[in-house]
């Protein structure tokens, strides 16, 4: 396996955590989905780097602060470590969606700091996400796209075209694509 197959980007909330349409505002409220977790150390064992790269516009919004992100991510961090993995790294756009920024996913600003961070080439890296934005990012940087069916994911599903999904591997879970991933699948 080459280099650059050696690391996987996931998407945070719909992904590793549950998703809440009013936010993840507290390391109380950061929930694992069942399976992510393992997910995520099974990677890690096969020689794996992982990576995050999460939109966190609820900064912006006000919702929560830096200080209060950082405490969810090491809340994460440790529930990984805890089930035998490691997160390589936690990227994140703090902007609102009407900023403009180039780090909000559809935009590549996350991914091209990933690779530059881990000096590895994306195309083909897998990610995997829970909408349609995260499917865009993918594609524009030469990613092998993963939709997983929680959080967003059947919203995402039911309201994308075949063309929007094309190439585009659909998963019940992380567990499932970690699986596929592995080449167990």
């Amino acid at each position: 396996m080459d280099e650059q197959a050696k690391l996987v980007i996931l998407d945070r909330d719909g992904v590793i955590n549950q998703d809440s349409d009013a936010y993840i505002k507290s390391p109380e409220e950061w929930i694992p989905i069942e399976g992510s977790l393992s997910a995520i150390g099974e990677l890690g064992r096969a020689g794996f780097k992982v990576a995050v790269a999460t939109n966190q516009s609820g900064i912006a919004r006000q919702l929560f602060d830096n200080f209060t992100l950082a405490r969810i991510h090491q809340k994460m961090s440790d529930a990984v470590e805890e089930a035998g993995g490691i997160l390589d790294g936690v990227f994140y756009c703090p902007h609102g969606p009407d900023e403009g920024c180039q780090c909000r996913k559809p935009g590549t600003g996350l991914l091209e700091a990933i690779a530059k961070e881990f000096g590895i080439p994306l195309q083909g890296v897998a990610l995997v996400g829970d909408s349609l934005k995260d499917i865009q990012a993918a594609r524009k940087m030469g990613c092998q796209p993963f939709l997983v069916k929680t959080g967003k994911g059947m919203q995402t599903l039911a309201s994308c075209d075949s063309q929007e999904l094309d190439g585009v591997q659909v998963v019940d879970s992380l567990q499932v694509a970690a699986r596929l991933i592995l080449g167990e699948l």
